[in-house]
């Protein structure tokens, strides 16, 4: 009866320890998504800021950026479109009108 107790014991020591095990190897491959997603959280956040974007301007950038087309759309260079929306929003940011406008979005498309 000991003998059948003390087999009994280990395997449910045994099959907590496997399951502890299985567990830190699921947190750990969900934490370095996590992870990668924080950065780039982090990254956007960066450059929203650095663009001075509010509002619904800053969402559409956020929405862009972390989105994963956003992401390769970036690494890939400024595309017109991407350049309009950027300059566009910094025009704004900047409160600028009429010929002030004008020479600022020329300056920026240019990439001057």
């Amino acid at each position: 009866m000991k003998r059948s107790t003390w087999l009994v014991g280990i395997g449910v020591m045994l099959a907590l320890l496997t399951g502890q095990t299985a567990l830190a190897q699921s947190t750990s491959s969900t934490s370095s998504h996590t992870n990668s997603q924080q950065e780039k959280m982090k990254t956007c956040n960066a450059d929203a800021d650095s663009k001075s974007l509010k509002g619904d301007d800053r969402k559409a950038f956020m929405k862009t950026c972390l989105s994963k087309e956003g992401s390769a759309s970036a690494k890939s260079g400024n595309s017109q479109q991407e350049k309009m929306k950027t300059c566009n929003a910094d025009a704004t940011s900047k409160g600028l009108k009429g010929d002030a406008r004008q020479a600022f979005m020329k300056t920026c498309l240019s990439g001057s």
